[in-house]
């Protein structure tokens, strides 16, 4: 599982990933990266910090858009916990006290949570209380007789009246009247002041580390498609933008390509057409099921010799990615996949216009028509074929005609050239029937690269 985790300042990545591992952990979340983080191949999301203000804040709507395309999204601690609250309904899974206060009513103000930090190059670091925190904090020590209800009012009351900027506990206390409970609370609050946010944003964690997809399946209601809005395509634009911004390595390979414009074509077309399946991917809410994903995976490895682990990690090095990248790059190819099988139907004019314009349609029709002569008059109804000869026949066409292993799912392999298992059956007795006849001489005078099969 890929899980991605927006995290900073509540808690520090090195311990989000030890409770975690294997998580990306990211900054602070801001518009469009739930977005971002659900179409580079996340299976699980977890938002803890989001920006509150100077950056726009993470829209509800991007958390929907991951949820209908089966991500889990988690939430709590901070900004998580307040979007958890929201859309609870649809799906989203709240974790911790901050997030069950502020769905009770106990807490309803944003500023709740809100914190000052520092900047990314000094590591989020928080400059102030959190106001869930002090109050926990309280709690904690008129549990502990340090305060007494009174005293722990007057405290509450003095750090909600501050700006969360400038809750601090030295100027909280500096605020407070001087006396004899105020310096005994302000000692014990050096050594046991509690960490609200942290504390549940280790829960969450946890949460997640034991995520294991069917037990979470439950709580995610099935909700109508988003709305595509105008302000919702404009995020998405933006963030396929910023995706298109290509390292000065990248820029340097495509020059490259370019040298050889014939493959530049090829490959362009090639992500022309990657790129058309993933828009209607994500018109129609199209998701490959794992066992596609995990298809595609082994699919790539053995075309590209990848056996071991080692030869796969060489392979990453090589190609400038890392296992998430390789994940996600997977994933976009499944799912381009899915999107082009949905809509195979209508693509057999197209199919026959390209064979026509690269030269191979009167190759191909030429063989099909031998084969209609030399089998119709004693192919039977694939009804009558027995068990053993369509094993026959299966082994013979992967393993003599193609020369590869027999698909494990041989349903899937059918559909994903377009038509149902019993006529696949259907196809390859005919091509065995023609072939055991002496007639296996691949369609000539086709110049397309894909080739025939021998």
């Amino acid at each position: 599982m890929t899980a991605v985790v927006f995290a900073g300042p509540t808690i520090g990545k090195e311990e989000a990933q030890a409770l975690l591992p294997g998580a990306i952990v990211l900054p602070p979340a801001g518009q469009g990266d739930i977005y971002k983080a659900a179409r580079q191949g996340a299976a699980a999301i977890g938002l803890i910090d989001g920006f509150f203000e100077g950056v726009p804040s993470v829209w509800h709507k991007e958390i929907l858009w991951a949820m209908e395309r089966g991500i889990a999204v988690f939430g709590g601690a901070s900004m998580g916990a307040l979007r958890a609250v929201e859309l609870s309904a649809f799906g989203m899974i709240g974790v911790g006290r901050i997030y069950e206060d502020y769905a009770s009513g106990a807490i309803i103000d944003d500023d709740e949570v809100a914190v000052l930090h520092s900047p990314a190059e000094l590591g989020y670091t928080p400059l102030s209380e959190p106001m869930v925190s002090i109050r926990a904090t309280v709690e904690h020590a008129v549990s502990g007789s340090v305060l007494d209800a009174v005293q722990a009012e007057a405290v509450l009351q003095v750090a909600k009246t501050r700006f969360y900027k400038q809750r601090t506990w030295k100027r909280i206390l500096a605020d407070l009247p001087k006396s004899y409970w105020r310096d005994r609370f302000a000692a014990w609050v050096k050594t046991d002041a509690v960490d609200a946010k942290r504390n549940d944003a280790q829960e969450m964690l946890a949460r997640m580390s034991e995520f294991s997809g069917k037990e979470e399946a439950v709580a995610v209601q099935v909700c109508e498609p988003m709305e595509q809005t105008l302000a919702w395509q404009g995020l998405v634009r933006r963030a396929e933008q910023q995706e298109c911004s290509l390292q000065d390595a990248d820029h340097r390979v495509l020059d490259e390509l370019r040298l050889e414009p014939e493959r530049y074509a090829a490959f362009l077309n090639r992500a022309a057409l990657r790129f058309l399946a993933l828009q209607e991917a994500q018109r129609s809410a199209i998701q490959p099921r794992r066992e596609a994903l995990l298809a595609q995976l082994n699919s790539h490895r053995q075309a590209h010799g990848l056996f071991r682990s080692k030869d796969l990690q060489t392979w990453l090095q090589a190609n400038g990615l890392t296992a998430a990248q390789y994940e996600a790059e997977l994933g976009e190819a499944a799912r381009a996949a899915a999107a082009a099988s949905a809509v195979q139907g209508g693509l057999a004019p197209g199919l026959l216009s390209e064979l026509r314009l690269a030269g191979a349609y009167a190759g191909l029709k030429a063989r099909a028509d031998a084969k209609e002569r030399q089998v119709s008059d004693f192919v039977q109804p694939c009804i009558s074929m027995q068990q053993t000869e369509r094993l026959q026949a299966v082994a013979w066409y992967f393993e003599s005609r193609l020369h590869q292993d027999i698909p494990e799912d041989l349903k899937a392999y059918a559909a994903g050239i377009g038509i149902e298992i019993a006529e696949f059956y259907e196809l390859i007795r005919r091509e065995f029937m023609y072939h055991h006849e002496g007639k296996i001489e691949p369609a000539s005078g086709s110049s397309d690269e894909a080739g025939q099969g021998q």
